[in-house]
């Protein structure tokens, strides 16, 4: 070996081993003297100076006494980080979170310019593209939609940024700077988990859609029945989605659910697969439902597929999806089932029906 081929070698040998390094570094382990579960709360508009009511659609920091930007995290330094960042996307539910904690999960649920279902949109029909596109603007606070100005700072993706960088200063303890790029400016959305029930889910899986994340968990939805977004090429492979509905849900009989599943592409990776009927894996399927009894209430049925007040529980009270919920958040994404057909039941074109 000549005297240049040697240095070409040790060049690109070094190069390597600081990729390695590199590679290295990005595993996260907590230096916690006390650790323990972390629960954290700030208000969106104190976090940044820069975000702004929506009274147009339904969105204010308060309402008379109380506060409706409060957002929430949670981190517990008790347990091996997987290195995974839940962002949800409706209301705070401290069992979720507690559950969420436990299997290694940081967690945040942040407040974002999103009350706007009942003020836009309204024409009948609906176009095509009216809620998938606001759905994205309020995600990103980019201009998507013409039926509403939501800018940067209010949108959800600067909402969960400013928040992991509040919380990677009032919380070091529990590294929450692991999911910010190196210059600050924006996170690491490959580690990222988007999530929510209904409204939440439905804008999760727009969102991902749009941005390339680690994984979208779908409660009880996504609906957006009349809109074509859920055709459209995905930033974020398919069998990273995940979809859980109780078929009482009024979502799941009017074939919202299956339809959007199908459109995405979740067939494609397994069976629906009833979860009272079966152990995981669940064929490592992305498509799980429930028919546990709540008594013919659809109103249950539509939030009992979250830990709750209306959540499945057995003879001695406990809650009978546990194994469920840490199998959305936590099953590996390179498993999965094999693909079956369309169901020519499920009404993909529900415009024309």
């Amino acid at each position: 070996m000549n005297l240049k081929s040697l240095l070409v070698f040790v060049v690109l040998t070094q190069l390597f081993s600081n990729s390695l390094g590199a590679e290295e570094d990005r595993e996260l382990h907590y230096t916690d003297p006390k650790p323990q579960e972390y629960k954290l709360e700030a208000r969106a508009s104190e976090i940044d100076p820069r975000t702004k009511e929506h009274p147009e659609l339904g969105y204010v920091f308060k309402s008379g006494s109380k506060v409706q930007d409060l957002e929430h995290a949670v981190v517990d330094t008790r347990v091996k980080p997987r290195g995974k960042l839940v962002i949800w996307l409706m209301g705070y539910n401290s069992q979720l979170f507690d559950r969420l904690s436990s299997y290694g999960l940081h967690a945040i649920q942040v407040h974002y310019a999103n009350r706007w279902f009942s003020k836009v949109c309204r024409e009948q029909p609906v176009g095509e593209t009216c809620r998938g596109n606001v759905r994205l603007e309020a995600a990103t606070g980019e201009n998507f939609s013409n039926q509403v100005d939501i800018p940067k700072p209010d949108g959800m993706k600067e909402r969960a940024l400013q928040f992991v960088k509040w919380l990677a200063k009032k919380n070091p303890q529990g590294k929450w700077d692991f999911y910010l790029t190196p210059d600050g400016n924006d996170l690491r959305w490959e580690d990222v988990i988007m999530a929510g029930s209904s409204h939440g889910s439905t804008t999760a899986a727009r969102f991902a859609k749009h941005q390339k994340v680690g994984r979208v968990v779908m409660f009880c939805g996504p609906r957006d029945q009349l809109q074509n977004w859920q055709t459209l090429p995905s930033a974020t492979p398919t069998n990273r989605y995940f979809g859980f509905s109780h078929v009482l849900d009024g979502g799941w009989t009017a074939d919202h659910y299956c339809r959007s599943w199908e459109l995405i592409g979740l067939h494609e990776y397994g069976p629906i697969v009833n979860v009272d009927k079966a152990m995981p894996p669940y064929a490592n399927t992305r498509r799980l439902i429930t028919d546990f009894d709540v008594k013919k209430n659809t109103r249950r049925a539509h939030s009992s597929v979250v830990p709750g007040g209306n959540a499945g529980k057995d003879a001695k009270g406990k809650y009978i999806h546990e194994q469920v919920w840490k199998y959305l958040f936590t099953h590996p994404i390179e498993k999965t089932g094999k693909p079956v057909p369309m169901d020519p039941r499920c009404n993909k074109n529900q415009r024309e029906s």
